[in-house]
């Protein structure tokens, strides 16, 4: 098996340069870059990564650690971050914390115990386990939810402003009594889309667990209230399938008898009939930035933590349609 001296021979460098282009040190010479990642393919020679983990006390490991891997929501967003994870030398471990603190508290304890470079995390709620990270000086970058109580590096979409915008089209399009359905109480994305919508709207509000059944069950429990609400704004995408999982059972028809928005783009969305009307965040930029976010963080670790808001669209289609008049 080849080692570092001998890609040094065939290179004509020293071995100290072989490492420096290894670890990728921008200071090199471009043509000695060259020789030596030419030597390297020829010989198929493979850095220790045990050894060099050792000596720079990190791996080249990232953890995501993510809410809820069954949510497409996620699906382009990790790939945002590891296209920019792969570009920059660093490899993603993806962790399901599966909107549980305890889980979380887990990959957190992985995450220190692997010495990984970095976390890019979406937390489950109450922060606990995010703040032992930030206390260890492991660089970190909050997606998707605000961490509370913690200045890190956080990119988030702008809840609020979608929140708004789906609310106050159901009102434009002539609905009078809109409700919402959004998560746990502590949760950013959910309080923030919720002030969205009371920015427009101050209907009944049912709080869920952001999963499929916790949209059923807030959609049926609005259903029964004496005065049923004429459109619903969903403040997440799996809940919004609940919420219609429902409507369909009840066969109330949708925009008909009720309008319908969700919170996420999801990949069905101009398939079903009616076709969702939907608050689209960009995914995938949200986990590019993340990941810049998380190498710049890596590279000065003492620089002031940056807040970056990205926007959303709403995607109008058929479940929102003016109601017919009475």
């Amino acid at each position: 098996m080849p080692t570092i001296y001998d890609v040094a021979r065939q290179a004509a460098v020293s071995a100290a340069t072989v490492s420096r282009v290894l670890n990728g040190n921008k200071t090199v010479d471009p043509a000695m870059v060259a020789r030596v990642l030419t030597a390297v393919r020829e010989l198929g020679y493979r850095p220790n990564a045990v050894a060099r983990n050792l000596r720079r006390s990190q791996t080249t490991l990232w953890a995501v650690i993510i809410s809820d891997i069954g949510n497409p929501f996620f699906t382009s967003m990790v790939r945002g971050i590891e296209d920019v994870a792969q570009h920059s030398g660093y490899s993603v471990v993806l962790c399901n914390s599966d909107e549980n603190p305890d889980k979380e508290a887990v990959y957190v304890a992985a995450a220190l115990s692997q010495q990984m470079a970095g976390v890019i995390i979406a937390s489950s709620g109450n922060g606990k386990a995010a703040k032992t990270l930030i206390d260890s000086g492991t660089p970190v970058v909050a997606i998707d939810r605000e961490l509370p109580r913690a200045s890190v590096d956080t990119v988030v979409a702008d809840n609020e402003g979608g929140a708004e915008a789906a609310t106050r089209h159901l009102a434009e399009a002539g609905y009078q009594r809109i409700a919402c359905i959004t998560g746990p109480e502590g949760v950013s994305t959910a309080d923030l889309r919720l002030r969205g919508y009371h920015r427009v709207a101050d209907g009944p509000v049912r709080r869920a667990d952001l999963r499929e059944q916790g949209g059923y069950d807030a959609m049926a429990s609005l259903l029964a209230e004496d005065e049923r609400p004429d459109a619903v704004f969903v403040a997440n995408n799996l809940m919004a399938v609940g919420a219609m999982r429902c409507l369909a059972k009840h066969k109330v028809a949708v925009p008909g008898e009720l309008g319908l928005v969700g919170f996420d783009d999801l990949p069905w969305a101009d398939l079903v009939r009616p076709s969702l009307t939907t608050v689209a965040q960009p995914t995938y930029e949200l986990g590019r930035v993340a990941a810049r976010l998380l190498v710049d963080r890596i590279h000065t670790p003492a620089g002031k933590p940056s807040t970056i808001v990205l926007p959303t669209e709403l995607h109008v289609r058929e479940s929102s349609a003016r109601p017919p008049a009475p």
